[in-house]
């Protein structure tokens, strides 16, 4: 016995060498995501870029999605697997920044996808602001310290300023002797300040405005005794203007600061939220007073409940409202700050304050009901305006992956005093295909061979049916419309190369067109059946499968109805076949759009498990749950048998593979002695495999059984089954005749489970091949193999062998762990490849057909996902190594094989940065600058710009606010030797300056000097003098013989008098006609910039005029 077995090992070495090597090499191998949908389940921070109207949504686990319109979407991941807690965009520029909970700042070009660069800060970083409109980042830490960075785009590189400020300076400065250091937990830029002011605040309350162009503080609150207005949140009646004499001085020292954000446009308002629920209205506009003289008169507090326990204010956002034109009215979005154990609500207070702080009131409190846990909000300014408007829209987060916008119109009912509607509706996220909602539950994924008219075929139907509603499209007024798509999706005459099949446990059936890295609808599918009733045609989707050389889709439910729609027919008005066990219908369809439906087959009251299309396109096989086959001719529409899958056997059908019946002509000829060889090569035979691990071979014309002997493995679950063409050389085989002999006489006492030697798989009449297999076949015929994927194992047989009813397998691999999930893919039309995906959401690549280990990655590493029950039920592959999987609310693509592919080069990806866009909103910047230094309202020039690349797909807007800063003086401030640990000498503004300052009138903004003045050039005298009657209007009052009586002007007088005549709007619209011809975008660009510095000049010569002007006016002429 023991002799015989030694035999045996040393024939089955020997015989191993006859399978071919596989030719997969790691290097091939560069698994990727290469299309992403939704939300990620661990998203948990926001950013918006306010020009290039892109979302950002940073994640618990290190990835972060872009978001744009038309279905552009983009993941980047980070080399390290740890939360995001910042994120901010980097404005119009084309970079992402955002910070790990490790400390590592990171810059991502969002054009091409990639980490720029990273900077590891020391310290743990509590504080994290990006200055709009520049390359300039605040950054804050434990220890109290203040830094600058500046992004260096050229270079790729993250400098760090020596500009600095601790907290011991910051304190001395404000008359705190005490040494402390406080973590910094805000910094934020005083809105029109130009990047002079910001407001640092630190944990324990001390805020404090510094001024960054003067060295000095100009307001100081917290940290000092304060006699505090109380307001109730939840009262709308105003309180008493004036507080109580004898009030209860509360002690701000003690209350540390969890969340803050301006109040108003200008930053005269400060909402601070505290550790204990509390909310601070702090006055800044009162910048003059002396440290620590602020009284009730500058501070408000607000308090969501009165409970003795309340959560901590976590977010405050604020939104100015319309019906105020002195910015003493709008929203506070508040999260926290209500009691301990009540309901998750995001609450919106509507304030107003028009006669001072003091009388300050809540016209209106409303909650949004979150339907998850709460992650992050973000305000959403409207398309070109900077600052915060009535237009405002909100994005709230919630977990896990839900993203929901509340718009202008459905914030304003639920703060409507009039209508108080008591809960609107949010819209959703728009989905090109749905995860969750209907339920996904089966999918398969089509690449059409290249080498047939199926491609051109299918172009043509997908055409039509696109002619129908758009399913998942995003709402008109949907803000996000970021991204430019690839010139591949949109090239004319672009072939549909890859199709995405979806079904949904409704019974409906999603078809995309996945050929580019933006998915693209076709057409939906309903439950129903061409308007006619029948039951069970709304059941949940268990299999589909689809034809690329008929064109038909087979969609089959848990009711084992199966559906066969033929795509090449969209407009019904023809019949309808209904069969069932016992009989057959053909009845008349209704005239109408979309997919027809051809024929229902409900041959049996059972689940149907598996699907699959002969290789002629004429039969269709379905395998049930109750271990029945029934295969039908999808071509005359009938039946043609109904038999057991596997004899004895009740266990599901789990795989359904055709084959041509010439790849084994002499072994099916051998056990059909009685019947002739009718020649056919085309005739086909199936492979069924049941998961009680029983393979069967049936003839697929009449359903006899082949095989002597049907095979069964000692496994629990069987997975799946591949029929491999071309893997084993039958000449080879046939000169093994004495080691044939030797093993067939100890067939008997080896187990199942051992691996039977290659020669035993062919018998004598192998060597003696036909000559009409030998003209088929060539010089070397070569064996097919049959893959069995079991939940432990992998196995290899020869399928000629199971034919005859050998059961020893060629090769067996051993599962580490329990395998859920297989496919296989090809290179160059060969096999080439297997992957295996574990329980522990590792998967093993293997080369074919020698089953060798060449690499092995998990889902964690790539996705960021952990393997789930019953997500194998969605998974699905091209057999060319594009992989696609769903979890949760996330549909993503993955690309195993390395080399050059559609997505693998980023022309053929959207870019996720409008370069185009970018360009044209820093003309309008330039332009709006030159024109004013203060920031002033320009009707259009932003707005109908971004607009206009958008195809009007945002909101029309009548009043576009440009920001005008200019932050090229703090570059000289920040990168100068750093400030010393002790109080500077603060620099006091020249007087002549104060004088040409005409703050005086409030126009804009009360403490912005006008710079001085160029001369004017000849140029611009010559076109001033055909201005002359507009001058003299504008000059009115200038010399010293006018006599005019003195009078009270109101603020729009003086803005209409000394604003520029010149109509911005058509120059905006002049610049964005010039920059819609995408080719000339870039050149024409420049030439309008050069024109907008010429405009300038001439703004400044006027400017120069102006102010000689103003100094020989009287008083009372102003």
């Amino acid at each position: 016995m023991f002799a015989k077995r030694l035999l045996h090992k040393a024939v089955q070495h020997h015989s191993n060498h006859k399978l071919q090597h596989g030719g997969l090499q790691g290097s091939e191998l560069d698994p990727r995501i290469v299309i992403h949908y939704g939300i990620p389940s661990t998203a948990s921070v926001l950013a918006f870029d306010p020009i290039q109207r892109l979302l950002a949504i940073g994640t618990l686990d290190g990835r972060l999605k872009v978001i744009g319109g038309d279905n552009i979407e983009g993941l980047l991941v980070s080399p390290k697997q740890l939360p995001y807690k910042y994120l901010e965009f980097l404005q119009n520029q084309g970079h992402l920044v955002g910070v790990l909970n490790d400390n590592d700042i990171q810059v991502w070009n969002l054009e091409s996808r990639s980490l720029v660069c990273s900077l590891q800060w020391e310290f743990d970083i509590t504080a994290f602001s990006v200055i709009s409109g520049s390359h300039f980042i605040y950054v804050g830490d434990q220890h109290g310290l203040f830094s600058v960075i500046k992004f260096e785009a050229e270079e790729g590189q993250l400098l760090k300023s020596s500009y600095y400020l601790s907290a011991k300076f910051l304190r001395e400065a404000a008359g705190f002797p005490e040494p402390s250091e406080q973590p910094i937990v805000g910094v934020l830029l005083q809105p029109s300040s130009f990047g002079n002011r910001l407001l640092i605040a630190f944990e324990d309350g001390l805020l404090i405005l510094w001024d960054v162009s003067e060295s000095r503080i100009v307001f100081l609150g917290g940290g000092k005794d304060l006699q505090l207005k109380d307001e109730d949140g939840n009262s709308s009646s105003e309180t008493g203007t004036n507080p109580p004499a004898d009030i209860v001085e509360q002690n701000l020292g003690d209350k540390e600061i969890t969340a803050l954000c301006w109040a108003s446009s200008t930053g005269s308002i400060l909402a601070v939220g505290y550790l204990d629920g509390d909310i601070l209205l702090w006055n800044l506009s009162s910048a003059t007073a002396s440290k620590g003289q602020q009284t009730s008169k500058n501070v408000v507090k607000l308090q969501l409940s009165t409970a003795e326990r309340r959560l901590p204010v976590i977010v405050l956002q604020w939104s100015n409202s319309h019906k105020s034109q002195s910015d003493s009215f709008g929203q506070l979005f508040v999260y926290g700050g209500d009691e301990i154990g009540s309901e998750e609500v995001l609450t919106v207070l509507t304030l107003e304050w028009s006669s001072g702080m003091e009388s300050v009131k809540c016209t209106n409190r409303a909650d949004l009901t979150l339907s998850g846990s709460f992650a992050d909000l973000i305000l959403l300014p409207s398309p070109g305006t900077m600052g915060l408007s009535s237009k405002d829209e909100l994005f709230v987060l919630a977990n896990p992956g839900q993203l929901h916008l509340y718009d202008n119109d459905s914030l304003s009912a639920l703060t409507s005093q009039l209508t108080r509607t008591p809960s609107v509706s949010a819209l959703e996220f728009p989905v090109l295909v749905p995860i969750s909602d209907p339920c996904l539950t089966v999918a398969i994924l089509i690449r059409l061979p290249s080498n047939s008219n199926s491609s051109k075929n299918f172009t043509e139907v997908a055409s039509a049916l696109r002619t129908g509603s758009r399913h998942g499209s995003a709402p008109s007024n949907w803000p996000l419309t970021g991204g430019v798509p690839s010139l591949s999706s949109t090239a004319k005459g672009a072939v549909v190369e890859r199709v995405y099949f979806v079904g949904y446990s409704n019974g409906s059936v999603l078809v995309c067109d996945a050929t580019h890295a933006v998915l693209s609808y076709i057409c939906y599918i309903e439950g129903e059946v061409n308007g006619i009733k029948v039951a069970g045609s709304d059941a949940q989707v268990t299999k589909l499968d689809f034809c690329s050389v008929s064109l038909l889709l087979a969609v089959g439910n848990e009711c084992g109805l199966v559906r066969i729609y033929d795509l090449k027919s969209h407009s019904g008005g023809r019949n309808f076949h209904f069969f069932t066990e016992t009989k057959s219908e053909v009845l008349d369809t209704p005239e109408g759009k979309g997919s027809y439906c051809s024929a229902v087959f409900s041959v049996l009251d059972s689940p149907v498990q598996a699907l699959s299309f002969a290789n002629s396109g004429t039969k269709l096989a379905i395998g049930f749950s109750s271990g029945s086959i029934a295969v039908c001719n999808v071509t005359s529409l009938s039946v043609l048998f109904l038999i057991d899958g596997v004899p004895s056997s009740s266990s599901p059908i789990t795989s359904l593979v055709w084959k041509q019946e010439a790849y084994f002509q002499s072994e099916v000829n051998s056990l059909k002695p009685s019947e002739t060889d009718s020649g056919n090569s085309l005739e086909e035979i199936l492979f069924v495999l049941s998961r009680d691990g029983k393979i069967n071979i049936v003839d697929g014309d009449s359903g006899k059984i082949i095989c002597s002997r049907p095979l069964q493995v000692k496994e629990s679950t069987a997975i799946s089954m591949y029929v491999i063409e071309g893997s084993i050389s039958a000449s080879e085989a046939s000169n093994d005749k004495l080691q044939e002999e030797t093993v067939k006489n100890t067939a008997d006492a080896s187990p199942d489970e051992e691996e039977e030697p290659l020669s035993t798989r062919v018998n004598s009449s192998e060597a003696g091949l036909s000559s009409s297999e030998s003209s088929h076949s060539g010089d070397l015929l070569l064996d097919p193999l049959v893959l069995l994927c079991c939940e432990n194992s992998l196995r290899l047989f020869s399928a000629k062998s199971l034919i005859q009813g050998h059961k020893r397998p060629i090769k067996k691999v051993k599962h580490s762990k329990s395998c859920y999930w297989t496919t296989i893919f090809k290179k160059d039309g060969k096999v080439y490849g297997l992957l295996s995906l574990l329980q522990t959401g590792t998967f093993e690549i293997r080369s074919l057909p020698d089953l060798e280990l060449v690499a092995e990655s998990s889902l964690l590493s790539i996705l960021r996902w952990n393997y789930k029950v019953n997500m194998d039920k969605t998974m699905c592959s091209d057999d060319y190594g594009e992989i696609v999987l769903a979890n949760s609310s996330e549909l993503a693509f993955m690309s195993l094989l390395a080399g050059k592919d559609e997505f693998s080069n980023l022309e053929h990806l959207p870019c996720l940065h409008d370069k185009v866009l970018a360009a044209a909103a820093d003309a309008a910047f330039k332009f709006s600058s030159n024109q004013k230094k203060k920031q002033t309202v320009v009707p259009g020039i932003l707005g109908g710009i971004v607009k206009g690349f958008k195809g009007g797909k945002t909101t029309p807007t009548d009043v576009t606010k440009i920001p005008t800063s200019n932050f090229g003086h703090l570059e000289d401030i920040f990168f100068k030797p750093p400030l010393p640990d002790s109080p500077t000498t603060v620099a006091i503004p020249d007087k002549k300056e104060a004088e040409l300052d005409i703050d005086d009138i409030e126009i804009d903004e009360p403490h912005q000097p006008i710079p001085k003045a160029s001369t004017s050039s000849p140029d611009v005298k010559n076109k001033q003098k055909d201005k002359l009657q507009d001058r003299e209007k504008l000059f009115e009052g200038g010399t010293n013989n006018d006599d005019l009586k003195p009078r009270l002007r109101k603020p729009e007088e003086i803005m209409a008098t000394y604003r520029k005549t010149e109509d911005a709007a058509s120059v905006a619209a002049q610049a964005r006609n010039k920059l819609m011809e995408r080719h000339e975008k870039l050149e024409r660009i420049s030439q309008r910039t050069a024109e907008l510095q010429s405009g300038a000049e001439n703004f400044a010569s006027l400017a120069n005029e102006l102010v000689k002007t103003m100094e020989r006016r009287k008083w009372w002429q102003i």
